[in-house]
């Protein structure tokens, strides 16, 4: 899934300025320009758009906890250097703080229906034999999911997918 678009729905759903995005990079110790920033956040077909990179999305969900949540002490944690769709799954949960039932209820607001023994696949290590791959679906879903939750009736981006 494009870590761009992923970045821009975090942005509408919690509603982040330029300012608080270079913010939440900071609480992960990473600087960034507020050109960095428009540049991962503009329209795919934009020449002047830029690629965010795994890591860099990393360190924005490593920063968004510890803007939603605190920050622990100690040192923080290394971001991924190859960042798929269950550790970002994973890392909104953690950020959100939600347990399996709000997952499941901010899911089933996207129209998908989900079992907690289904949604605990997503969190397992890759070689266990419940893992299970976080589809693009399911963490588009998601991101609907939360979006219908916190900005009810609000005016709705452009969408990336073509499906909100």
């Amino acid at each position: 899934m494009n870590k761009n678009d992923i970045l821009r729905r975090i942005r509408y759903i919690f509603d982040l300025s330029d300012s608080e995005m270079i913010s939440v990079f900071g609480q992960a110790d990473y600087e960034v320009s507020r050109s960095q920033v428009s540049d991962w956040l503009k329209k795919d077909d934009d020449p002047a758009c830029k690629n965010c990179t795994d890591t860099e999305l990393a360190i924005f969900l490593n920063g968004f906890i510890n803007h939603k949540r605190g920050r622990r002490e100690g040192s923080q944690p290394e971001p991924e250097q190859i960042l798929n769709n269950n550790a970002v799954l994973k890392k909104l949960k953690i950020a959100v703080n939600f347990k399996a039932e709000d997952m499941i209820r901010v899911l089933s607001l996207a129209g998908l229906q989900i079992s907690k023994h289904e949604l605990s696949a997503f969190f397992r290590k890759p070689g266990h034999k419940h893992y299970r791959e976080c589809k693009n679906q399911m963490l588009r879903d998601f991101l609907k999911g939360l979006q219908l939750e916190l900005r009810p009736g609000g005016d709705e981006p452009e969408d990336p997918w073509g499906n909100l």
